[in-house]
């Protein structure tokens, strides 16, 4: 019987490997996707591998060099420095020295020798000759203003900013009772004399004026009201256009908080029957104009203004019930200061 020829070796390939077999039988992968999974993982090799590779070598560092370089480029930057003198020359060198504050930023007030004096004939000037600092001298002087003159050496004492050591220099000369009387205490005013530094006389049997036509000097008149107070009356009574009632005191700002003076004012002051107020012409009034009346203000004169450009004049001065935002109140306070032409 004749020999049967030997079957052919199977040809090697990848799909017939060791590690392909071993992933197709261990993890049931079809022969695509064994060969997508090594061919993943050979890349994934690859790209971890080759940045080593192909990774340049470190220079060397050579000190001695690197130092030779540094010790030129400093020499250079000396020689640079001392030859070009063109920033030196354009920006020089400036010593700054503390000032002093006197002289620097505030006029000098030349000191003088302390003697009796009247704090409310003083200027600031004169607060600053006596030893006040220059922003206390100022304070003192708008303080005063304020609340109608000093009345006591208390009210000096209480100013802030001012120390204690400057007040205990100034207290025994100054011409103010130490402190000033309490409410329930009756001044006599008609013992104390005219002299400066003393209270201004006042008079005992004081007939009503008219709050209208009255000057500061008539204000001053009454107790309580001094120059400052007085000079606020008169302002806020021109601004109004005159007063139509003694109520009104009650809204002048340094009455607010001062009861008793506005009593005061209203007992000796009136206002004569059909007094006619300075009205404002709605028509023709600038924003300027208008907002300088107290009842008006710069919000409603903005929205007079925009309502009169956008509709035309008014006719007549109920027309301006017609603005929406302009409150009921408001109007009422309005009304008896405008015109309408």
């Amino acid at each position: 019987m004749a020999a049967m020829p030997p079957s052919p070796r199977p040809r090697w390939s990848w799909s017939n490997s060791g590690p392909m077999r071993w992933i197709r039988r261990h993890l049931g992968y079809s022969r695509g996707e064994a060969r997508g999974m090594v061919g993943l993982l050979a890349l994934m090799l690859a790209a971890s591998v080759v940045p080593l590779l192909l990774r340049p070598e470190l220079p060397i560092y050579l000190s001695a060099a690197d130092q030779q370089g540094l010790d030129k480029l400093v020499a250079d930057l000396k020689e640079h420095r001392t030859s070009d003198n063109s920033y030196a020359s354009r920006y020089p060198k400036r010593e700054y020295k503390k000032a002093d504050r006197g002289t620097s930023r505030y006029p000098v007030v030349p000191r003088i020798r302390l003697a009796p004096f009247d704090p409310n004939a003083l200027t600031a000037e004169g607060w600053e000759a006596r030893g006040v600092p220059h922003f206390v001298a100022a304070r003192l002087v708008k303080y005063r203003t304020a609340a109608g003159g000093f009345k006591a050496k208390a009210q000096v004492k209480k100013m802030y900013g001012l120390d204690d050591s400057v007040y205990q220099r100034l207290a025994p000369f100054m011409q103010l009772p130490d402190e000033a009387p309490k409410h329930n205490e009756r001044v006599d005013y008609a013992t104390v004399s005219d002299s400066p530094g003393k209270f201004p006389r006042k008079p005992r049997n004081l007939q009503p004026f008219d709050l209208n036509t009255a000057d500061t000097t008539q204000l001053m008149q009454i107790r309580g009201i001094g120059a400052g107070r007085a000079k606020w009356v008169v302002k806020y009574r021109n601004q109004l256009g005159g007063y139509l009632r003694e109520e009104q005191l009650d809204e002048v700002f340094v009455l607010r908080d001062a009861p008793d003076l506005r009593d005061s004012l209203k007992k000796y002051t009136f206002v004569a029957p059909g007094y006619t107020p300075k009205l404002v012409n709605v028509n023709t009034a600038s924003f300027d104009e208008m907002y300088l009346q107290p009842y008006i203000g710069k919000p409603r004169a903005r929205l007079i203004v925009a309502y009169r450009n956008q509709h035309g004049p008014f006719k007549r001065v109920e027309d301006l019930k017609q603005i929406p935002i302009l409150k009921e109140e408001d109007w009422e306070k309005m009304r008896p200061y405008l015109r309408c032409e």
